[in-house]
This record gives C-alpha cells, sequence and structure tokens, in this order.
C-alpha cells in the first residue's frame, strides 16, 4: 500500500489552473465518492484553497498516481497532459512530511500563514464525514495536526508580522495593548487599506471610520466593518476622535499637516496619537513625527521591520523542518507496526479458517460413516500439511539462494534452533 499526494499550487500553476482544478463546497461530496470509484483509493481527502488543490490517498501501488492524475483532470474537464505540466507527485515520507509542512504554513505563500491549518482541518471533516477516512489516514491526521499545534507554540513562525498591513495593526497592538478601547481613522480605501482593516477587525478595534476622496467608496468599505465613511475633506472635523490614523493613497501631495495633527493633540487633551503612513508618496508630512504626543511611523520603518520578521520566520521554520522530520520518523514508526499487527492479524484469521475447514470435513466424514479414528487421522495429517506448507516452502527457498540470515530467522521462528540445541544437549 503506498500514500500519495498528488497537487497544483502558486508554485505549479498560473491562477487561472488553479481556479479551474479548485473543489468548490457543492462538489466535493460528489469528488470523494468519484475519487476511489476511478483510483485504486481507499482512504481518501481532497484540501482545496485559493492557492492549492491537493489530493492525498491511500492506493494499492505507487503507479496509481497516474490513475489519480487522469481522475483529476476528467473530474474537472482539463487535458491530462496540463495537469501533468503544472502538477507534483509525492509518495510515502514525502507525501506525509508534505501534508505536515502545508498544515505547519511552511508552503503557503506567507510563511507561517494560520488559515491553512483550519483549512486542512476542514478537509479532514469532509472526508471522514464522507467515510472516506480509516485508521491510517485518521493516525496521519491525527499526526499532522498535532505537529502544527507544536510548531505553532514551539517556535516564532506565526508570532512576526510579514506584510506591511499586517505590521501596521501589530504597531497599534503593541502601542495601545488591545483595540478594544481604539478609535481608528482609515484614509483611503484601496487593497491595502482593506487588508489593514481586515486585520483591525480581527483586533476587534473599536471604530472604524475610513475617509477617502470618492465617498461611495469609503462607503463601501466602511460597511462590511460596521464603520463610518467620511470624505478627505472632512478629515480636520474628525481626526481628534482618532486614537490611529492609518494612511495608503495615491495622492501626490500630503493629505495631512503639522498644524491639523498640532490642533487635534490640544482638543485630545494631548493624548497620544498614533499616525501610519504607508503612502508614497507621502499622505502624512515628515514634521508631525516632531509633535510630542504623535508617533508617526512610515512605510519604510513597517518594511525594516516586516524584513526582520521574515528573517526570524525563515529560523523559525528551519525548527519547523526538523521537529516535521522527527515527525514523519514517528509516524513511519507506527505504520510499520500497525502493517506488522495487520500481518499478523492475517495469518492467525488464516490458520483458523484452516483449522475450521479441517474441521468440518473430519466432521462430515463422521456423520458420513468414517470411523472416528480414521477421521481424527486424515484431520491431523491435512493440518500438518497446511501447516509445513508454507514454512517448507520459505526454508527451501532460503537454501537454494544460500540465504543464512533468512535461515537463522526462519529456524528461530518455527522452534528448530531451540530443538537442536536440545539434541546436542546444549540446553
Amino acid at each position: 500500500m503506498t500514500i500519495i499526494a498528488l497537487g497544483i499550487n502558486h508554485k505549479s500553476a498560473p491562477v487561472n489552473l488553479r481556479e479551474k482544478v479548485a473543489f468548490s463546497p457543492d462538489k466535493l461530496a460528489h469528488a470523494l465518492q468519484s475519487c476511489p470509484e476511478q483510483t485504486s483509493a481507499k482512504q481518501v481527502v481532497i484540501l482545496s484553497t485559493c492557492n492549492r488543490t491537493e489530493v492525498y490517498i491511500k492506493a494499492e501501488q505507487a503507479d496509481d498516481a497516474e490513475k489519480l492524475s487522469q481522475w483529476l483532470a476528467d473530474f474537472h474537464q482539463t487535458e491530462l497532459d496540463i495537469v501533468r505540466q503544472h502538477s507534483y507527485v509525492k509518495y510515502n515520507d514525502d507525501a506525509i512530511n508534505h501534508l505536515m509542512r502545508v498544515a505547519c504554513g511552511l508552503d503557503s505563500l506567507i510563511v507561517g500563514e494560520p488559515q491553512i491549518l483550519g483549512q486542512v482541518k476542514q478537509a479532514y471533516s469532509e472526508s471522514k464525514n464522507a467515510g472516506k477516512i480509516k485508521t491510517e489516514f485518521e493516525k496521519l491526521f491525527q499526526s499532522t495536526f498535532s505537529i502544527a499545534k507544536k510548531v505553532r507554540t514551539e517556535t516564532e513562525i506565526g508570532a512576526n508580522a510579514v506584510s506591511v498591513a499586517f505590521a501596521a495593526v501589530q504597531l497599534a497592538k503593541q502601542i495601545f495593548s488591545k483595540l478594544i478601547h481604539s478609535n481608528v481613522l482609515l484614509i483611503g480605501a484601496g487593497e491595502t487599506i482593506e487588508l489593514v482593516a481586515k486585520h483591525l477587525e480581527d483586533a476587534q478595534a473599536k471604530s472604524i471610520t475610513v475617509a477617502n476622496r470618492t465617498l461611495s467608496k469609503a462607503s463601501e468599505l466602511a460597511e462590511t466593518l460596521n464603520g463610518t465613511a467620511i470624505t478627505i475633506s472632512q478629515i480636520p472635523v474628525h481626526i481628534a476622535q482618532a486614537d490611529i490614523v492609518i494612511s495608503s493613497t495615491a495622492s501626490s501631495l500630503p493629505l495631512i499637516g503639522r498644524g491639523t495633527v498640532a490642533t487635534a493633540l490640544k482638543v485630545r487633551k494631548h493624548k497620544p496619537m498614533l499616525l501610519i503612513d504607508l503612502a508614497v508618496p507621502r499622505d502624512i508630512e515628515s514634521e508631525v513625527g516632531e509633535l510630542d504626543d504623535a508617533f508617526l511611523y512610515t512605510v519604510d520603518d513597517l518594511q525594516n521591520i516586516v524584513e526582520q520578521n521574515v528573517a526570524n520566520r525563515e529560523t523559525a521554520a528551519h525548527q519547523a523542518e526538523q521537529m516535521i522530520a522527527t515527525q514523519v520518523n514517528h509516524f513511519a514508526s507506527w505504520q510499520q507496526h500497525y502493517q506488522n499487527v495487520d500481518l499478523i492479524k492475517n495469518y492467525r484469521e488464516k490458520a483458523e479458517q484452516t483449522r475450521d475447514e479441517a474441521l468440518q470435513k473430519a466432521l462430515k466424514q463422521i456423520d458420513d460413516g468414517v470411523s472416528p479414528d480414521e477421521a481424527m487421522t486424515q484431520l491431523a495429517f491435512k493440518l500438518t500439511q497446511a501447516m509445513l506448507h508454507g514454512p517448507t516452502k520459505a526454508l527451501q527457498q532460503a537454501s537454494k539462494r544460500s540465504d543464512d540470515d533468512n535461515l537463522n530467522l526462519l529456524a528461530k521462528a518455527l522452534g528448530l534452533d531451540e530443538a537442536e540445541k536440545r539434541e546436542t544437549g546444549k540446553e
């Protein structure tokens, strides 16, 4: 049996192909049923996010990866050659290592991003609900969740901001501790401010006001935040209520001058104000930073923080890789033990089946008039033949190959070495 991971992600394929092979929630249930039917998959988990589509299966043999590629192409009505060109296939320990790296955020566009773990857990739950997870995958995914939690708690993989938008909010949290008592003024309504707004919402900022040249654009963003929309010209009236000001526009001239902030600070009775200017050219005059109680940071300040944090995450990622390698080894050991237990179970079941069949034949012979002594003699003969067949064949093959290691192992397993010791008086 082989564990196979087939995937297409942001490193291997353009966005148009990633969109095409993504599994929407309404198609996932059908896919989980369809995959085992068209491949040899005994267990299957499908992970589908905006940046990746990955299918993990427990298959009969390694070359079943080709069947999996064909199924993925057929399901999404895509040419097989395109899937082959932009996909990657991993087997057994490599597949397990990849799954754990994905769950820990080491394979993400932004290293250490936390959302992927929840997405892996959701994929596992969907598969389990569909009845496509058995003992081995249950152990595999629980091991994956365990190492992901360990990496999060024992390394700095997710502790540092690696985007300017996130860094801005992290800086605000450092200065104001919790943001639940902080009023925020966002200037602009572009992509950067939208990202800042999302992080502010996650941080539970008390209130958010969005200022933009176009009021309708400001209103559109403010509505998603239960906030207030104003125009750029209204900033001098509202800025005194803001504990935090974050600006990112395309203006060629500063929008906030020293005088505006100085007036606001007087109204605030010099209660501190944090101003973060993410714009290039600047939205906030540099002289604002000279004011007491005004803390001004520019995009360059935050970029330095981000670069340092990226370096910290790389160090954490190296630690995480070592932790994952250990976890893969632990799972491999469990897997070997599990397979051995399964082998022993099958051996015992086969022996019991052979015994039951021979016994039924002996009882039938007695019912048909054969003497019990003769029936028991034949039963003993047949059981002996059945018991000897496999070991005799194995001994003959090892003997022909002069395989002393296997001969000694077989002798020990069959108790022949102990018999020899007794015969020679060694025991």
